[in-house]
């Protein structure tokens, strides 16, 4: 393990969206490999590592169930979709070197294996990435709010979530040229604020857990890497 970095064992929660890129829709085949780019570095230092995505690029449950779908139904093919990204990630990881377990909390043994916690921190702990795919298994909840059930789980260090802005902000970036990001921040501010930071639950659910979370910028190459040494790289919530 490399002296420099100041986190051991690492939770990435990625939207969906992220791995769209500027194409808004699927899958881009640079952004995906830019990622793995980034992270054979830090597997190949020692840092252990798990990925939570969502399935925003393919499909939202919410807006399913918005244009009149069934809640639950939309929900599970959200789900579906968060299992082809990460067939995708571990395609992509693979072509980069890193071995990769893809585990899902929906069963499907063909492709992939079922999420079992001490199997996952095992592959952790041998240098794999674990992909952990299809949410918490259960409607109503988003990946955001899974990433940080396992995260508590796995027992890791720190949540990092990947988003296309550099951390947090008391108001909209894109719409106030004024807001203020913040370098760190409490989960209890985070909520009494009603930043759209994560969802409460799984805002609540890191804060009763004491797992500090970093929100950073994920189109900026590197930027993994520099958060898990310390530097000064987006928000630190904790």
């Amino acid at each position: 393990m490399s002296e420099e970095y100041r986190y051991k064992r690492v939770l990435l929660k990625l939207s969906g969206e992220a791995l769209a890129g500027d194409v808004g829709y699927g899958i881009d085949p640079k952004v995906v490999d830019d990622l793995a780019d980034q992270i054979a570095d830090i597997v190949r230092d020692g840092v252990q590592l798990a990925v939570v995505v969502g399935g925003g690029n393919i499909f939202r449950g919410l807006a399913g169930s918005a244009e009149g779908m069934d809640r639950a139904q939309a929900d599970y093919i959200g789900m579906l979709a968060t299992v082809m990204n990460s067939l995708a990630l571990q395609d992509a990881f693979e072509r980069h070197g890193i071995f990769s377990r893809v585990q899902s909390a929906i069963n499907m043994q063909e492709v992939s294996e079922p999420y079992i916690r001490r199997r996952a921190i095992r592959h952790m702990e041998k240098g794999r990435v674990v992909i952990l795919a299809a949410g918490t298994g259960n409607p109503y909840f988003t990946t955001d709010t899974t990433a940080a059930l396992r995260a508590c789980e796995l027992d890791v260090d720190v949540l990092m979530k990947a988003t296309k802005v550099d951390g947090v902000y008391d108001s909209d970036p894109k719409k106030n040229p004024d807001a203020k990001r913040y370098d760190r921040i409490s989960y209890m501010d985070v909520l009494s604020q009603g930043l759209n930071v994560m969802d409460s639950t799984a805002t609540s659910l890191c804060m009763d857990n004491s797992v500090p979370m970093i929100v950073f910028d994920l189109t900026v190459s590197g930027n993994i890497s520099r958060a898990l040494k310390g530097e000064n790289v987006g928000t630190t919530v904790e």
